[in-house]
């Protein structure tokens, strides 16, 4: 990753395309519960980043693809960085919901 890759944002919609194409992947939303029930993108399973140890109620196993995503990217890309460091070995940032152009539910 070179020095700009930092600084390059996420597609989300991209994302949940390629997310939607794996096989057994989980989609992961990092915000808080109250932002989550607000509104958020079907199919997602909510951990809050505060709150990552407890991934394992939604994926117990350490290869399954993990489709990563918060409101703007700042979170999902710390989550990354920390679900890396426990182990986890398909984990992709996909950004933020605020570009997202799918539907919504609460």
């Amino acid at each position: 990753m070179g020095f700009f890759d930092f600084f390059k944002q996420s597609n989300i919609n991209q994302g949940i395309e390629k997310y939607k194409m794996t096989a057994g992947a989980v989609l992961l939303d990092v915000r808080t519960p109250q932002e989550y029930q607000e509104g958020h993108i079907p199919e997602s399973k909510n951990v809050p980043l505060q709150q990552l140890d407890n991934i394992v109620s939604v994926a117990k196993n350490k290869d399954i693809p993990l489709f990563v995503y918060c409101y703007s990217g700042s979170r999902s890309r710390q989550a990354t960085g920390m679900l890396q460091r426990m182990g986890y070995s398909k984990v992709n940032n996909i950004g933020g919901i605020a570009a997202y152009s799918g539907k919504v539910e609460k």
